[in-house]
């Protein structure tokens, strides 16, 4: 009789003959929290992956701000393309350097799941509202660990797990998979956030550091290729994962530069009315908790502010706005 052919077997034998010795192996993942039967077909990595496309906080990614909220034009980026832009540059890096991709991909798919609407703005108005803080890749992981699934949650592997928790420049990735995506979301948010102010008329290409632009090019698909380039061959062969001193400041002018004249600057009046909606929301449902879905409820009863955080940074700008005007906007013929 002829010998059953093991799919998932074939991709562990595959891992084993071409990866890094310093990459992850699918077969050796430490697993989930929950034990659950195996899939034949797919490792555990893949999984995750497909858990996290599948999910609703990420089909919600769509309709959340990168940088500029609700633009004039429709080539901005959105969280969502956002992602998928960090999630081709990790597989490219991964790949160049034989890592496990698949991991790579279900950490950069997942890293900003819990992500405010408003973009950093929210982030920094909830932060400031919850005396417990709050930090959209810890929020990102409590999505995957409690919120999805109506409160289930995805069932991650540790790895995706702990890379989501760790991707942000204060993180401390635990594989070198979670610290390409750290150089990933760093390479993508400046680069294209750098072309979305551009477009927006709030830079000029001139007004860029020169020293930075020498070092990586004057265009954008330009400056991703230079970090992907300069990753991979300061990292071939290697137990970790970095740019040359170069480079890695040249990015580090870049970034700064971005936090002085866009993420601090860009559109004030649009800024403040998102930080005032936000905390107006804020205000309500902490005073009205009964109101909120019943997804929260729970968390409700333990820990008010965190529960009426869960739900604000769930929202997309589009539902908060809404939301805002249904309880704060008086309707026509309203008393």
């Amino acid at each position: 009789m002829k010998e059953k052919y093991d799919i998932k077997k074939q991709i562990y034998e595959r891992e084993k003959m071409f990866l890094s010795p310093y990459a992850v192996r699918s077969e050796d993942t430490r697993g989930r929290e929950r034990e659950e039967p195996p899939c034949p077909m797919r490792t555990d990595f893949q999984r995750d992956r497909d858990r996290i496309i599948y999910s609703k906080a990420f089909l919600r990614l769509k309709n959340k701000t990168q940088v500029f909220f609700a633009p004039d034009g429709d080539h901005y980026m959105s969280r969502l393309t956002h992602t998928l832009d960090v999630s081709q540059i990790a597989r490219s890096i991964a790949r160049c350097l034989s890592l496990n991709e698949d991991l790579a991909e279900a950490i950069a798919l997942g890293h900003d799941l819990g992500h405010t609407p408003f973009g950093h703005i929210g982030e920094r108005v909830l932060a400031s509202l919850n005396p417990a803080g709050f930090k959209h890749n810890v929020q990102s992981l409590r999505v995957v660990d409690k919120l999805e699934k109506d409160g289930r949650g995805l069932n991650l592997t540790y790895e995706v797990r702990s890379g989501i928790l760790n991707h942000t420049p204060a993180g401390k990735p635990e594989t070198l998979e979670a610290e390409v995506v750290r150089y990933a979301d760093l390479i993508a948010y400046i680069n294209h956030d750098i072309e979305d102010a551009i477009r927006a008329g709030y830079l000029t290409a001139e007004e860029l550091p020169k020293d930075a632009v020498s070092k990586f090019g004057s265009h954008t698909s330009q400056r991703i290729n230079t970090a992907i380039t300069d990753i991979c061959r300061e990292s071939e062969g290697q137990p970790y994962v970095r740019m040359s001193e170069e480079k890695d400041k040249a990015l580090a002018e870049l970034r700064a530069f971005m936090f002085e004249h866009v993420y601090e600057r860009a559109n004030k009046v649009i800024q403040e009315s998102a930080e005032r909606m936000l905390r107006a929301l804020y205000t309500y449902f902490m005073g009205r908790p009964e109101e909120l879905p019943a997804l929260y409820l729970e968390t409700a009863n333990t820990d008010l502010p965190r529960a009426v955080c869960d739900y604000l940074s769930s929202m997309t700008d589009r539902y908060a706005i809404e939301l805002f005007k249904s309880l704060f906007v008086p309707r026509e013929g309203s008393v």
